[in-house]
C-alpha cells in the first residue's frame, strides 16, 4: 500500500488531468465545428496544451523516499587486564620478602612508565658508615669499624660499578614520586656526630671528584658548640647533608618506649637541627636500629618522610622493599619490620664492611626487575588506559 502522501498527490494530479481533458475536449469540439470537415486537428494540439498546463503547477512528479533513522553501533566494554605480581628474586634471602606502599594503582603505573621519572630497575643501595679508622689494617665488623683503605675500596669499586650517589632529599622524592635518580643510586649514612675532618678527610674527595654527596645522622643533643659550629659550616657547603639520629640517643626505641620518649627523641632532633643548621631534617635513621610500630606512627607525623633500620635486607626500588615478617635465623638480630606497617620509615642498609661483596647482587636485582618490569608493560599500559586514563589523564609519551 502507498504512503498516505503518495496516495494524496496521485488523487489529486488524476483529478486535474481529468478536469483539464474535458475542458480541451469541449474546446476541440467547438473548434472543429467551426472549421471545414476535411481538415482534422492534429493530435499534438491537445497533448501541448496537458504539457504546458502541468509544467505551471508545481507538484513533484516522484515521491521522495523516507530517510532512515541510523541506529546507533553498541560501544563494547573493554575488561582490564590482571596486573602482575609484584616482582620477585632469588637474589634476596627467602624471608626477606620485598614490599610494596603505593596503594593507588594507578598512580604507581603513571609513575612508573612516566619517561621523565626513572626507568624501571632503578636501585638504591643504602649503606651504613659507623666508625672510620685510618689507621687499622683491617676493618672490625663487630666493633662496625672499617678501616681507611677499606673505605677507599668501598668507593672505588662503588664508582666502578656505575654507582652515583644522591642525598636524602633525591631519595625520598624518588621513594615517593618515582623521581629520575640515576639507576645505579647509592645513599651513603656516616652515623653519629663528629668533627668536620671526618668528612673533609674521607668523603671530601669524592665530592670534589665526582660530585658525591655523603649523608650525616646527626645526634641533636644540645651541647658541644665547636662541633656544631664545624658541621654547620660543612651542611652551608651543600654536600654534607644532615639528617635525625635522636636527640639523646643512646636509648633505643622499642614496643616499650613511652609516647613521650619517642616524641622528645624525635622531636629534639627536628629542633636541634633547625636551630643550629637551618633546615628541617626529612629522615630518622633508627639510633641502634631500635623502632616500633608507634614510633614510626608518631614520626610521620612529626614530618619525617623516610627512616633507616640497621638490616642489611637489600636494595630498594620505588614501591619494592625487603622486609621481615618476624625474628628469622637468616638475619637473626634484625628487627622485623612489617609489623611497624610502613615500610618508607623502616628501610634496610648495608654496612660499609659488607657492602663490596653485594655490588654484584645489587645490579642483578636490577637487571632482573628492568626486564619484569618490560615483560609486563604492555599490559600494565593497557590497565592503565582502560580503567587510569579517563581519571589521571594518559602516560607522557615522551621526555
Amino acid at each position: 500500500m502507498k504512503p498516505n502522501y503518495e496516495l494524496r498527490i496521485t488523487n489529486y494530479k488524476s483529478r486535474l488531468k481529468n478536469r483539464f481533458l474535458l475542458t480541451l475536449s469541449l474546446l476541440a469540439l467547438l473548434l472543429a465545428a467551426c472549421q471545414p470537415a476535411a481538415t482534422p486537428g492534429p493530435d499534438f494540439a491537445m497533448t501541448a496544451a496537458i504539457e504546458t498546463a502541468f509544467a505551471q503547477i508545481n507538484i513533484p512528479t516522484e515521491t521522495p523516499a523516507p530517510t532512515e533513522t541510523p541506529i546507533p553501533t553498541a560501544t563494547i566494554p573493554r575488561t582490564p587486564p590482571a596486573l602482575p605480581a609484584t616482582f620477585q628474586t632469588s637474589v634476596l634471602r627467602s624471608n626477606d620478602i620485598p614490599r610494596t606502599y603505593v596503594a593507588d594503582s594507578c598512580q604507581y603505573l603513571k609513575n612508573k612508565w612516566d619517561p621523565n621519572k626513572s626507568v624501571p630497575g632503578t636501585v638504591v643501595m643504602v649503606i651504613m658508615s659507623h666508625r672510620i679508622d685510618k689507621d687499622a689494617a683491617t676493618s672490625n665488623f663487630g666493633t662496625l669499624t672499617i678501616a681507611s683503605r677499606d673505605l677507599k675500596r668501598m668507593m672505588n669499586d662503588l664508582h666502578d660499578a656505575g654507582f652515583q650517589a644522591i642525598n636524602m632529599q633525591q631519595m625520598a622524592d624518588f621513594m615517593y614520586d618515582n623521581a629520575k635518580i640515576p639507576t645505579l643510586s647509592v645513599l651513603i649514612i656516616v652515623d653519629d656526630r663528629a668533627s668536620s675532618s671526618k668528612y673533609n678527610d674521607h668523603f671530601r674527595t669524592y665530592y670534589e671528584q665526582w660530585g658525591w654527596p655523603v649523608v650525616n645522622a646527626y645526634i641533636g643533643l644540645d651541647e658541644r658548640p665547636d662541633l656544631w659550629a664545624e658541621n654547620a659550616a660543612l651542611s652551608a657547603e651543600g654536600w654534607v647533608d644532615y639528617q635525625a639520629h635522636g636527640y639523646i640517643h643512646n636509648i633505643p626505641i622499642s614496643n616499650g618506649s613511652t609516647d613521650e620518649f619517642i616524641t622528645a627523641e624525635m622531636g629534639g632532633a627536628i629542633a636541634s637541627l633547625q636551630k643550629y643548621m637551618n633546615k628541617t631534617p626529612i629522615a630518622y635513621i633508627w639510633p641502634g636500629g631500635g623502632f616500633s610500630q608507634r614510633a614510626v606512627e608518631i614520626g610521620t607525623q612529626l614530618g619525617y618522610k623516610l627512616g633507616f633500620t640497621v638490616n642489611p635486607r637489600g636494595p630498594v626500588q620505588y614501591n619494592w622493599v625487603p622486609q621481615a615478617d618476624e625474628f628469622n635465623d637468616n638475619n637473626r638480630y634484625a628487627i622485623p619490620e612489617t609489623p611497624a606497617g610502613n615500610p618508607l620509615m623502616t628501610l634496610p642498609r648495608y654496612t660499609d664492611i659488607n657492602a663490596r661483596d653485594n655490588l654484584d647482587a645489587v645490579r642483578v636485582i636490577g637487571q632482573e626487575a628492568a626486564q619484569y618490569a618490560e615483560q609486563n608493560r604492555a599490559v600494565e599500559l593497557e590497565y592503565y588506559d582502560i580503567v587510569c586514563a579517563p581519571t589521571y589523564g594518559p602516560i607522557p609519551t615522551t621526555p
